[in-house]
């Protein structure tokens, strides 16, 4: 048994100690302009279906045979996803067709997920692929009314796409902001929230996954700061205000406006006031 034991302890240090030389070697090639071995993207895309399926199982799928929810998910798809998927007739723009891995045309999706799967795909998104998560720019009606299209897309020919979304562009693909239910500002949500709108891209956040980064300041510590930008008090209201227009508080701040929603703006106040 304490032979075991042992090889067991220097198997694990031999396969730590050939990972970290694989890493420190450079010797994998990250750039775009070659694709992952087959194996390493058959893992992946493995790794990937497994946790969809999982996770979207106890999703309730509503009615999707409504026309008029069809032809919204037209103009959502229309607007939102044939830049990365394309479309009958339509080919991605250059950002798709450039993307590793390969975000591939959605024509036969309805044939490979379920619908709960691709609500939930496209709710969520997909890490490390480019496919965002939906959900803070799209209400859940929008959502569901482009799953409803992914059911028709296989049938649908160029002119029959062009038309149905154009039947949809009305829809304006958004909900008014007025009709979305109020709710009490949830941190957590607030975490993600922060990386869909890319926050961590310029800030050190605690809590949030990236790159050491110093092009504004890093926000440990901001619930015990006095003032918000050295100008108003830090309020949840203020942070909102903060958060959603910067200039207002700021005229000479170089934060962007990242035209984050007043519920995300909410969330993302509730988290940072965590960070004390």
């Amino acid at each position: 048994m304490t032979r075991i034991v042992i090889a067991l302890v220097v198997l694990a240090a031999a396969t730590v100690l050939g990972a970290a030389a694989f890493v420190w070697s450079g010797w994998y090639d990250i750039s775009a302009n070659v694709q992952h071995t087959q194996p390493v993207y058959s893992l992946l895309e493995k790794t990937m279906h497994q946790s969809v399926r999982r996770r979207a199982a106890q999703i309730e799928v509503p009615a999707l045979d409504d026309a008029r929810l069809v032809a919204r998910g037209a103009a959502c798809y229309l607007d939102k996803c044939v830049q990365c998927h394309g479309g009958p007739g339509a080919a991605q723009a250059e950002i798709g067709r450039s993307m590793q891995p390969l975000p591939g045309p959605l024509v036969d999706a309805a044939t490979r997920w379920r619908p709960q799967e691709l609500y939930w795909i496209t709710r969520n998104g997909i890490k490390m692929s480019g496919m965002p998560a939906w959900q803070h720019r799209l209400p859940d009606e929008d959502l569901w009314a482009l799953v409803a299209f992914l059911q028709r897309l296989p049938m649908l020919r160029a002119a029959e796409f062009r038309e149905l979304a154009a039947t949809g562009v009305a829809s304006q693909c958004r909900v008014p902001a007025a009709s979305t239910p109020t709710r009490a500002p949830d941190a957590a949500r607030g975490r993600a929230a922060l990386t869909q709108y890319a926050c961590n891209a310029c800030h050190d956040i605690p809590g949030v996954t990236g790159s050491d980064v110093h092009v504004g300041p890093p926000l440990a510590g901001i619930a015990r700061r006095s003032l918000i930008a050295g100008a108003v008090p830090n309020t949840a209201d203020q942070m909102v205000r903060w958060i959603t227009d910067p200039r207002s508080i700021d005229p000479e701040t170089t934060m962007p406006a990242m035209q984050v929603s007043d519920s995300d703006a909410r969330d993302i106040a509730a988290f940072l006031a965590t960070l004390d």
